[in-house]
């Protein structure tokens, strides 16, 4: 999905409306293998820490230990962090900013200590892993848009930018939603390896309430955004309506009723749904934007 969102946002979102961009196929493809590679290492350390865990709350799920031994896990977690953090390097001298190497080496670190530290913490890891998810949309902006900036093209560069970063925020707010009703989800495999998750420190009819409120925030930004930009288009509002508001609505709604696991990882799977349509989205500026 990261890669997907990156290329549809360079693809149907910059290059049609000739927005001056930084990087040729071949640069974006390394934007992209170097987020990829450094959220595939994020996930890999993330099977390592939690196979304690993983073996109560989805023993038929765990893959470290398993299907590949953990050494190989931990070489495969170093591989593509390296790969991850020199394709960066090499891009941020490419587009003449040297100083957004440091962004991949963080990120690469912040999953390490999410994995290892900041999960157990209650909230703190869910907002951190959501950001790094926003950030992954955010990086095309970052490698496309600012270096091309111009006097003359600053305006159109920022209002393109300003979408993305819309698109982010909304990504943040779906992704932490997800990150709680996982933790509800898993509540009985971590309370026994000691972590301290919201529905652990709260309770889980109190964190569902929490996951509920913050459900309710980018259902409220969706329908703005459709009001206030789209409502010309109705074949484009007919789409946000079906794909968006309808599914988290229900959403919304499921999470005041939802008892078993299997009802947990039901919405988890819906709330991935919403953010591939949300990302599917994109597909639809060009009737937007040419308006």
């Amino acid at each position: 999905m990261i890669a997907l969102v990156q290329y549809l946002i360079k693809y149907t979102l910059l290059v049609p409306f000739g927005i001056d961009i930084t990087l040729n196929w071949f640069g974006f493809s390394l934007l992209v293998l170097a987020t990829v590679s450094i959220a595939a290492a994020g996930n890999i350390i993330n099977d390592i820490y939690d196979m304690e865990t993983d073996s109560i709350n989805k023993p038929d799920e765990v893959i470290v230990g398993k299907s590949i031994s953990e050494k190989m896990a931990y070489n495969l977690f170093i591989g593509f962090n390296v790969i991850g953090v020199l394709v960066g390097f090499y891009l941020s001298h490419l587009v003449g900013r040297s100083g957004f190497f440091a962004i991949f080496v963080i990120i690469s670190a912040l999953l390490y200590i999410y994995a290892s530290y900041l999960k157990q913490m209650m909230l703190i890891g869910n907002l951190v892993i959501s950001a790094l998810v926003a950030m992954s949309l955010i990086l095309v902006g970052l490698f496309e848009l600012l270096p091309a900036i111009t006097p003359q093209n600053q305006e159109t560069q920022l209002t393109f930018f300003k979408i993305i970063f819309d698109y982010a925020v909304v990504a943040f707010l779906l992704n932490l939603v997800r990150e709680l009703i996982k933790d509800i989800q898993d509540i009985d495999g971590d309370h026994k390896a000691g972590m301290n998750t919201l529905p652990i420190a709260i309770g889980r009819e109190r964190a569902t309430k929490v996951a509920f409120g913050i459900a309710l925030i980018p259902l409220c930004l969706v329908v703005y955004y459709v009001v206030t930009y789209l409502y010309k288009q109705s074949l484009v509002v007919l789409y946000f309506l079906i794909f968006i508001v309808a599914p988290l609505i229900y959403l919304i709604i499921k999470l005041y009723t939802a008892e078993t696991k299997q009802d947990l990882k039901k919405l988890s799977n819906l709330t991935k749904l919403i953010m591939l349509f949300g990302v599917i989205s994109l597909l639809l500026y060009k009737f937007v934007l040419l308006d």
